[in-house]
This record gives C-alpha cells, sequence and structure tokens, in this order.
C-alpha cells in the first residue's frame, strides 16, 4: 500500500529484517490490564471492539500486533480503518473533533499535524502521560505531544532518522566508493558534499540515471537537520528568513539547474516506476523509506542498494506519528491500555522488524530485532545501529501549526524548477504568497 502524506510525512512499505529472534515472551511484555470511541461497539457479552484509525501504514497490524492483543484480552477485538492518504486523514480527523462525533478510540496523527492538534484540539484528548512512561521515548519526541498545561495528548510511535540509500551498481559504474564508510565519508562534510558527488557521478552517470530521485526529498532532509525550521519557539512563522530553509532551498535550486535529479515528487506513480526502472542511484533515507524502496524497486535490484549515514554531521529526523485517545469514546480505559501497549519497547521492535520503521520508544533499542536488525535487501546494511546512532543525536526541532503545508507548498515549487524550468525566484515568490494565504 503506498502513503502520499505531507512533505514532512512518511511512505511506508513492508521492509523485511533479519535479526537474531525475539522470544515470544519478549512479545507479551508490558501486556497491559483491560479497563471508555464514539465508533466503538459493545456486546451484552462485555465483549467490545475498539477502532484505531490512521494512515499509510502504521505496521501495527502487519506486525500482528491486533491479533496479539486480542490473545491476551479476548475480550476485546480490535479493527484498525486505514486512510491511505494523510492529506485525506487529517481534513476528516479536524471535522470529528470538531463535531465531537465519528472518531475512533484511537487516532493516529502525524509529526507535521501534531502542533497544530496540540494548540487547538488538546483538551479533546486523554493525558497519556498519567499512564505511560512518556521519559521512555527519545526526549523530543515527548516534547512535541505535550499541550502547554502539560498534559500529554499522544503516544509516539517512530521516528524517522535519516540516512543515505544508494545504488552500489550505479556508484560503480560512475567511478564513485562503493564502500558504505567510504561513501559517509564521501558526505561527510554534509549537503554540499552531496551535491559534489553528484556532479561527480554526472560526468559518468549510466546512461538514462539520475543522481538523486527528488531535490524537494533533498530540501526536506536538509530542513530536517535543524532545530529551528519554519516557526520560532514563539510561534511565529519564520520560514522566509529561516537558516535552514534557505540552505535547503538553495540547494533544491543548484540540483534542479544542474539537472542531478529526475524531478520526481515522492511516492508517485513516476517515482515508484523509476524505482522499478533502477534509474535513480541515491534517495534521501528516512528510516521508513527503505519500505519504499525494497518494494519498488522489486527483485531485480535487491543487493544492488545500499545505506549509508546521511550528509553531514548533525542528525535528522524526518517523519514520526502518535496515537492518541478521544476523551470522548465509550471505552477509554481500554483504549488507554491498548496506546500503552502498542508503544511499549517489545510491540514497537516487533513493528520494526515487520515493516522497518524505526521506534520512538529508547528501551526498543536494545532488543536483539532492532539492535541486531540488517537488511538483506540493502546489501546487509546494519539499521539497527544506523538509526540508533542518528537517534540519539537528533536536535529538538521547533514544531508549527501549519509545518505540513508550508513543507508541501515548497515542495510543489521545487518540483516546479526541475520539471518545469520555472526560475527560483519566480517559484519562491509562488511559494511564499499561497502559504501566507493559507497560514493567515
Amino acid at each position: 500500500m503506498r502513503f502520499t502524506g505531507t512533505a514532512g510525512g512518511r511512505g511506508l512499505r513492508t521492509a523485511a529484517l533479519t535479526t537474531t529472534v525475539l522470544t515470544a515472551s519478549a512479545l507479551l511484555l508490558t501486556a497491559c490490564g483491560s479497563g471508555g470511541g464514539n465508533s466503538s461497539a459493545s456486546s451484552g457479552d462485555g465483549k467490545i471492539t475498539l477502532t484505531v484509525a490512521d494512515f499509510g501504514q502504521f505496521g501495527l497490524k502487519e506486525a500482528g500486533l491486533f491479533a496479539k492483543y486480542h490473545e491476551l484480552h479476548p475480550n476485546i477485538t480490535v479493527k484498525e480503518e486505514v486512510t491511505a492518504n494523510e492529506q485525506d486523514y487529517y481534513p476528516k480527523l479536524l471535522q470529528q473533533l470538531n463535531t465531537n462525533s465519528g472518531l475512533a478510540d484511537v487516532a493516529g496523527v502525524e509529526v507535521g499535524r501534531i502542533k497544530e492538534v496540540v494548540d487547538t484540539q488538546a483538551g479533546k484528548f486523554v493525558d497519556l502521560s498519567k499512564s505511560i512512561n512518556v521519559g521512555d521515548w527519545v526526549p523530543w519526541k515527548e516534547k512535541q505531544a505535550t499541550a502547554k498545561d502539560g498534559t500529554v495528548i499522544g503516544a509516539g510511535t517512530d521516528i524517522g532518522p535519516m540516512s543515505l540509500c544508494y545504488r552500489k551498481d550505479l556508484f560503480q559504474k560512475a567511478g564513485l566508493p562503493t564502500d558504505r564508510e567510504a561513501v559517509a565519508k564521501a558526505v561527510a562534510g554534509g549537503w554540499e558534499d552531496y551535491l559534489r558527488l553528484g556532479e561527480q557521478y554526472q560526468k559518468k552517470a549510466p546512461s538514462g540515471t539520475y543522481f538523486m530521485d527528488s531535490a524537494s526529498a533533498m530540501f526536506n532532509a536538509v530542513v530536517s537537520s535543524d532545530s529551528q525550521q519554519y516557526y520560532d519557539a514563539q510561534g511565529n512563522a519564520i520560514y522566509k528568513n529561516s537558516p535552514a530553509v534557505k540552505k535547503g532551498w538553495n540547494l533544491a535550486a543548484e540540483a534542479a539547474a544542474k539537472k542531478l535529479s529526475q524531478g520526481l515528487p515522492q511516492f508517485t506513480d513516476a517515482w515508484t516506476a523509476a524505482l522499478r526502472k533502477g534509474t535513480v542511484a541515491t534517495v534521501a533515507c528516512p528510516a521508513w523509506m527503505a519500505g519504499q524502496i525494497s518494494t519498488n524497486s522489486g527483485d531485480a535490484f535487491k543487493g544492488k542498494w545500499d545505506i549509508s549515514h546521511a550528509p553531514g554531521s548533525t542528525a535528522a529526523n524526518w517523519g514520526g506519528s502518535f496515537l492518541t485517545v478521544p476523551k470522548s469514546g465509550q471505552h477509554v480505559k481500554e483504549a488507554t491500555d491498548l496506546v500503552k501497549w502498542l508503544t511499549a519497547p517489545a510491540q514497537q521492535a516487533a513493528v520494526f522488524k515487520a515493516i522497518g520503521v524505526f521506534p520512538s520508544n529508547q528501551g526498543a533499542y536494545q532488543l536483539a530485532d532492532v539492535k541486531d536488525a540488517k537488511l538483506p535487501y540493502f546489501n546487509n546494511a546494519p539499521i539497527g545501529q544506523i538509526y540508533a546512532e542518528e537517534a540519539k543525536s537528533i536536535p529538538q526541532a521547533v514544531l508549527g501549526a501549519k509545518d505540513g503545508v508550508i513543507k508541501d507548498t515548497i515542495s510543489t515549487q521545487i518540483n516546479n524548477m526541475e520539471q518545469r524550468g520555472t526560475k527560483p525566484a519566480d517559484a519562491w515568490k509562488a511559494a511564499t504568497e499561497t502559504i501566507d494565504k493559507a497560514i493567515g
């Protein structure tokens, strides 16, 4: 299933991992007791159905967690309601919150939306800090979901520590280093080094191939490595003067001008086709992206992809979501218990093993299914080690209410520079005019 969410969101596809075996008892860790969602159901015999509304692919069902929870709690059945596109999901969630009707027992919220929900809807959600040890998450994850009154309305599911996915065979043909450590060294100076590597690639690039898939994807990766992105700590939109945005924009404009990119918006049909045809040499690669690449590239390119550290010395996070519990539910206690269990270390490790999304719960990093994880498709890249190292040094980013809108709009104009040859000045003007109208 393809996900095309906000530019800062995630697209999730199944990625098989090889790890040491997680014991059955580990999967039963943190099993919580039963304990009220507008859409939940009860029967006369005490059995209830809890609904979990989310988008894209959270990996909860794929990891078998809903079935496992039913085994642990025979009186509870969990039903997942999935919307493929987060841009369709979020307006519906806001409407349900505003009318206080149709809400699921558990609702997912994407990181690009969490600030708006925290600022405008916090009172409609359960304070999860009363039942979950939020200190187990990477520190900045808790703060993203914390309201002004100190309540924590979302339990962190995944995060998106950044790496660089690259085609070893194409690099070799272009005379570039192929060992993952050598690649990391080549881009150690930052995304500027990444573009220089792209220029080297272009000189001997195999016919019909491009160094990167999308300059807008690189833009998001650049911005994601900075603590101040589109808003300041006071909640003011500062994207026009943000050093991170300026840097990302200028690098994207340079990539477009030098035709280092194939100019394909991620998650579109053209993008998936390019992966299938093998025309892309590198992709800015948050943890969840590996699944997209392996699924869309197919068996023909297994072992030809590899994963290295992202350019530069500053770690970045791109993506991640939360599970929330609306107060209006009929089974709030049971829903809260479910969220606590789903986001505990063993369950997050199981999701990582199933689809490759990286846990936000630091307790999962010591479990075999995470710390020893390798991706056969990516030349057995030690992703557990790579992502854990990145996750520990990701700066706390200031989130804004309209982060998603700003990212989407800027990405669209970068695509116009790539695809239509729009001049950078004209593209920037169009982006800022659209954003200013949207955010007021």
